[in-house]
């Protein structure tokens, strides 16, 4: 069951990332989610740039790993299943940058989608 556990965590992990980088774009359809994803995006920036924070999920898939009596993740969830597998490392500064700008994007192209459906109700 730990096994599972673990791959069910891992998923929601990756799916979590994936928001993170691109669910601001869910605010064009649906202005108001873009304050749960403001959220996610801090907490993002807080797991990389806090010194001791940890992130939960990756905090629950060790939990489980630990049951199965494997270790910790090597490095934390990106390192063991994203530099080098889906990333290589040399493109992590590239990679990072088009996050953000997709945030940016993202967040811009919601406030003028929201300014002007306001515009047509006035």
């Amino acid at each position: 069951m730990a096994g599972l556990l673990a791959g069910v965590v891992m998923v929601v992990h990756f799916i979590a990332l994936l928001y993170i980088g691109l669910g601001g774009f869910l605010g064009w359809r649906w202005p108001k989610s873009i304050f749960v994803h403001v959220f996610f995006v801090a907490w993002g920036v807080a797991i990389n740039t806090v010194p001791g924070l940890l992130c939960p999920l990756t905090t629950a898939e060790d939990f489980f790993r630990h049951q199965q009596g494997l270790g910790s993740l090597p490095g934390g969830f990106n390192a063991y299943y994203i530099y080098d597998h889906i990333i290589p490392r040399n493109l992590l500064p590239v990679v990072g940058v088009l996050a953000v700008l997709a945030v940016i994007v993202s967040y811009v192209g919601t406030y003028l989608r929201w300014r002007r459906r306001r515009a047509l109700v006035a």
